[in-house]
């Protein structure tokens, strides 16, 4: 009776959206049911796009640079990108950081290259690279390709290299920025790491700064006294964002033989093992100074990525979790995406700097 005086009503007022039971071959009760059987379908697509994990907004802002999602494929651990590219969706990335470029190719380190240890891995790569000039002919055009932030990281072993690979990298399209790794030595000052001293961090930031357009990233030593101190001498010399933190210098030798397991006599360590530590000189950090930071270190679960935002990174890098599973950091975007929901945070502000606003 209700269908059908609903039916009746709109008929006699001629709604032209209304067909009648001559134009459909039903009755029109049977069209009314049709009718509310369809809005219920379409409220419900509605309502499942609006409570889905989709509804979870992962961006993340590094100074300049806007990311899709926080999560980073970490320099060292991930080739030039393309080497990836046929295991790994790089566009559902929020980026990832290049192998270190120099003014000038080099070969490397002596193998074994690797090593495995408890809850970690020491490696000694010996920054290989094909340099700066053959990277801008015959990696960065096909990196174009793909819809991600790629950060170039640089090193040098003087300002003057310093200088010279932002140069080159300037007058090519294609990056989003660039990081500097500061864990070099200074042949100019007896081989003392760049990144050691407050002084020569200032030096070298400032000088990439100078030569550098686009967004600059630092990533920073651990092995350093005071995390705060380099940090906020990177800031003020013109860091856009720090990278928290590089491998810790360790080794690893057969007592048999009296050799290193490693073709040099060390090697840096990361994995599940650093994340202690490097936590801590992510909190430090981030206590030190504004600007953005991102975590890296022994990154491999979802878990992982929260508690460096929750400490107050911006977003995180993930490093040798690649080298067992190439689709790692691909993994960890759609885990993080799944708890955030279900946790009921729609924003990684819902979470980043938990531990701060708890602890001071």
């Amino acid at each position: 009776m209700i269908a059908e005086s609903v039916t009746n009503a709109r008929e006699q007022e001629g709604d032209p959206t209304f067909p009648t039971s001559a134009s459909v071959g039903k009755t029109k009760t049977d069209w009314l049911s049709d009718f509310c059987a369809e809005r219920y379908q379409l409220r419900a697509i509605l309502c499942d796009e609006v409570s889905s994990a989709g509804a979870v907004d992962l961006s993340a802002k590094i100074g300049a640079v806007r990311l899709r999602n926080p999560i980073l494929a970490a320099s060292g651990t991930f080739g030039y990108g393309l080497e990836f590219a046929h295991l790994v969706d790089l566009n559902r990335l929020g980026g990832f950081v290049t192998k270190g470029l120099s003014r000038e190719p080099i070969e490397g380190a002596p193998a074994p290259r690797l090593f495995p240890t408890p809850s970690g891995m020491l490696n000694a790569i010996g920054l290989q690279n094909v340099g700066v000039r053959a990277f801008v002919a015959e990696k960065l055009p096909v990196l174009r390709k793909f819809d991600t932030a790629v950060i170039a990281n640089v090193f040098g072993c003087t300002l003057e290299d310093y200088v010279e690979v932002i140069r080159v990298l300037e007058d090519a399209e294609g990056l989003a920025g660039y990081e500097l790794n500061i864990s070099c030595p200074n042949v100019k000052r007896g081989g003392m790491q760049f990144g050691s001293d407050p002084s020569a961090v200032a030096e070298v930031v400032s000088a990439a700064r100078k030569a550098a357009k686009r967004p600059l990233w630092v990533k920073l030593s651990p092995l350093v006294t005071d995390i705060g101190l380099i940090a906020r001498a990177a800031e003020e010399a013109g860091a856009d964002a720090l990278t928290v933190a590089n491998t810790y210098p360790a080794m690893a030798i057969d007592f048999r033989t009296g050799k290193s397991r490693l073709g040099n006599k060390t090697g840096g360590l990361s994995g599940p093992a650093i994340k202690p530590i490097t936590l801590r000189l992510v909190w430090e950090a981030r206590k030190a100074v504004k600007t953005p930071i991102l975590g890296l270190g022994g990154i491999e679960t979802v878990e992982d990525v929260l508690d460096y935002l929750a400490i107050g990174a911006s977003a995180v890098q993930v490093g040798t979790a690649s080298f067992a599973d190439p689709r790692a950091s691909e993994g960890l975007v759609e885990a993080l995406t799944n708890v955030l929901f279900d946790s009921k945070a729609f924003t990684l502000n819902e979470i980043r700097d938990k531990f701060l606003t708890e602890n001071g």
